[in-house]
């Protein structure tokens, strides 16, 4: 990260700090990252949706990005880019949740909520239209707690609608394939 990207990411992060912080919001925001933790609202939609006859495939290409997210995110690009978290550069800035353990870049939190949120609009709007706001609160808890910089949340997104979008795309196709083959087996 060059000088000049530091300051304008740590201008953001500091702003927030200094113009949105309130008790409302230090309650709110660690309860809403939570559901972000491991993927854990997005985890339980694919289970509802599994069980689901009529929304099953969707729950499958859900897991789908979900686990393309989880390897393409955290397991290749965290160690690769090795980015160190604004709260260990900063550490006099109160946390409110536990000081994260992994590398900052990108977002696993944005990253997952966006690859739902893309996947589950694909599927159908209304379920975008709870995902969506969903994914975008978790996103900015990320900046508001003060655990990751900007552009590891925007490049999350970024990524998360191409997993996302790639996954229904391809995805859903083979998926089709895969059961119109099992249906005929059957026959």
């Amino acid at each position: 990260m060059t000088e000049l990207t530091a300051q304008i990411e740590f201008s953001i992060l500091y702003w927030i700090q200094d113009v949105l912080k309130c008790g409302f919001l230090d309650f709110l925001m660690p309860k809403i990252t939570f559901l972000g933790s491991a993927g854990l609202i997005w985890l339980l939609s694919a289970g509802v949706l599994l069980i689901t006859p009529k929304h099953r495939r969707v729950g499958i290409l859900l897991l789908a990005g979900l686990l393309a997210g989880v390897l393409i995110g955290n397991v290749a690009m965290k160690p690769l880019f090795a980015r160190e978290r604004p709260c260990w550069i900063d550490t006099t800035v109160q946390l409110l949740v536990s000081v994260p353990k992994d590398y900052s870049f990108p977002s696993g939190h944005t990253l997952s909520s966006v690859i739902a949120a893309t996947v589950l609009t694909a599927a159908d709007r209304r379920f975008g239209a709870v995902a969506i706001p969903v994914a975008v609160l978790i996103a900015l808890s990320r900046l508001y707690l003060f655990v990751h910089f900007p552009s590891d949340v925007l490049a999350a997104a970024i990524l998360g609608i191409v997993i996302g979008v790639t996954v229904w795309k391809l995805g859903g196709p083979l998926l089709d394939k895969f059961f119109t083959e099992k249906q005929n087996r059957k026959i």
